[in-house]
């Protein structure tokens, strides 16, 4: 079911209780990203919100993309011992270990595809039709698509990357469209 926002406008329930919510519903979620380095940003902030309110995560965006180069794979797949160091002792961030380490590591796999192969890979996983979620329970956590996604991630070299983390970059990404059938984003 939608939500009415402030503003009289219908939204999908979960984007309505902080403005930060509003913002990333009404102008990035679910809208299309078809580059290696935004759709890079986004799988490692769904990695890091892995266990966490994703508020949380869009409350320090601006924190980690400071922290890691803008998300630059080439740059952060230079990253040594110091840098991680660095990376643990920001406040500004998640500091967990196996994510910050599944960050560097997935930049090197990103580099290791020919230039625009990521995107490529993502974009296959575009289901060919997708039913019009009514409500949000009608919202899936995975999808088949999802764990195709994952299996092919990890088998470049890629980590961090289950079936539902998988999925809600699908989502964030466009490559799947879950705004509820009422919601003004759709």
């Amino acid at each position: 079911m939608t939500v009415i926002g402030d503003d009289g406008q219908p939204r999908c329930g979960w984007a309505t209780s902080a403005p930060e919510y509003v913002e990333y519903h009404d102008t990035e979620w679910g809208k299309e990203i078809r580059d290696d380095r935004g759709l890079f940003e986004r799988m490692t902030l769904e990695g890091f919100q892995s266990g966490l309110s994703w508020i949380t995560i869009l409350r320090k965006r601006e924190n980690f993309r400071t922290a890691f180069a803008h998300f630059d794979p080439e740059v952060i797949a230079k990253f040594g011992s110091d840098d991680f160091d660095r990376l643990m002792a920001d406040q500004g961030i998640v500091r967990n270990r196996l994510k910050i380490n599944a960050t560097i590591s997935n930049a090197r796999a990103l580099l290791e595809l020919d230039e625009g192969a990521f995107t490529e890979l993502l974009w296959s996983f575009r289901p060919a039709t997708q039913k019009v979620p009514q409500k949000l329970g009608d919202v899936p956590a995975t999808t088949p698509e999802s764990v195709a996604m994952s299996k092919a991630l990890k088998k470049n070299g890629f980590v961090f990357v289950g079936p539902t983390t998988a999925y809600a970059l699908m989502q964030a990404t466009g490559i799947v469209n879950d705004h509820l059938a009422t919601c003004i984003a759709r």
